[in-house]
């Protein structure tokens, strides 16, 4: 019997001014235990892999191989080095505390944890972080959150241009993998690969005194819903608004002992968090009334990923902050929890004895 444990971390995308950009790991960990028993010839398991979950989402994630997600990437990986099915007989066991629809990067884990599955259940030993990315922006062409996940800690990332056939591929590669849900053809053929080179990442500074505040409100927003919001132009002036913040974030953040009133002032954002506020009651009001000057170890607040989770980064008073943000939910008559959260390493392979 070999068995081992996929511990990839959440995290939290457009942090502040880095609409799309910038990303940062945060300690909260989806875990798939996988165990294979190569001793057995045959499986009565749909492409040889049951799977059992816990956690968020329970009883709304599918457990058919074919239209988990998890196990669709890692499908896709060994469809693409001629292995049809996972091997005889494979049980993955998801354990996932990642609230899902909330802007903590539940999918881009998910994504993370399968080209990772396929990795190891395939022994693809060659395939290093660089070529599991390409795999991941297949699938999830957001490179903050899922280079967040692969690679661990605060990054800033970006796509390279795709040619125009791999753009038009709207529902690459999962619709050639699997027909249903993705409403494809398996022809049983071997998919494409991904090109080489598709995103790219730099790991920035963090200081050790800074945690992570995450408010997290008992609804969903969908990422499809959150985009739809967004206008198809910007005025210039709001898009230098931001390039300015850019420029000064992971210096700020990367100081220490940090400055609160230039991190303030780096997190702030007109991208993206304005047009998101009728999706988000109160997050106008919490964003600009929260500040250093208003609550003591508050460095800044920003929308984390497409929301609703608002991020609240600090270096102290993390309950009292905590609660203010909650209070302000509470008259919109949204309940909320919330979590005290550090910056991560990547995914992690963790071999049994």
């Amino acid at each position: 019997m070999e068995s081992f444990t996929i511990r990839t971390p959440a995290s939290s995308a457009n942090i502040g001014p880095g609409f799309d950009v910038i990303g940062l790991a945060l300690s909260l960990y989806l875990e798939l235990r996988v165990t294979i028993d190569r001793s057995k010839k045959t499986s009565e398991q749909p492409l040889n892999c049951r799977i059992t979950y816990e956690g968020e989402g329970d009883g709304d994630v599918p457990l058919d191989p074919s239209a988990n997600l998890i196990t669709r990437v890692a499908l896709y990986v060994l469809r693409c080095h001629d292995q049809r099915a996972f091997p005889i007989e494979t049980h993955v066991h998801i354990v996932n505390p990642i609230p899902l629809g909330r802007g903590l990067g539940s999918s881009g884990a998910a994504v993370v944890a399968g080209v990772m599955l396929g990795k190891q259940v395939g022994g693809l030993h060659h395939l290093d972080d660089r070529r599991l990315f390409d795999f991941c922006l297949m699938i999830e062409r957001h490179p903050d959150n899922v280079g967040a996940a692969l690679f661990g800690g605060f990054i800033g990332t970006y796509l390279k241009p795709l040619a125009p056939e791999d753009v038009a591929r709207v529902e690459i590669p999962l619709s050639e993998v699997l027909p249903s849900p993705a409403g494809g053809l398996d022809t049983g053929e071997r998919p494409p690969e991904p090109p080489h080179g598709i995103g790219h990442h730099i790991k920035f500074p963090w200081a050790k005194e800074i945690k992570a505040i995450a408010i997290i409100p008992n609804f969903e927003v969908p990422t499809a819903k959150a985009r739809a919001v967004l206008p198809t132009e910007y005025p210039r002036q709001d898009v230098t608004f931001n390039m300015q913040r850019i420029a000064l974030l992971p210096v700020a953040l990367g100081q220490s002992p940090p400055d609160p009133e230039l991190i303030n002032l780096a997190m702030q954002d007109k991208l993206h968090q304005q047009y998101r506020q009728a999706l988000i009651p109160g997050l106008g009001d919490i964003v600009e009334s929260m500040s250093p000057s208003t609550q003591e170890g508050l460095l800044g607040t920003c929308l984390s990923g497409a929301g609703p989770t608002i991020l609240a980064l600090a270096t102290s008073h993390f309950e009292e902050i905590a609660e203010k943000i909650i209070s302000r939910f509470r008259k919109e008559n949204i309940d909320c929890k919330w979590l005290l959260l550090e910056p991560a390493e990547g995914v992690k392979v963790i071999k049994q004895a």
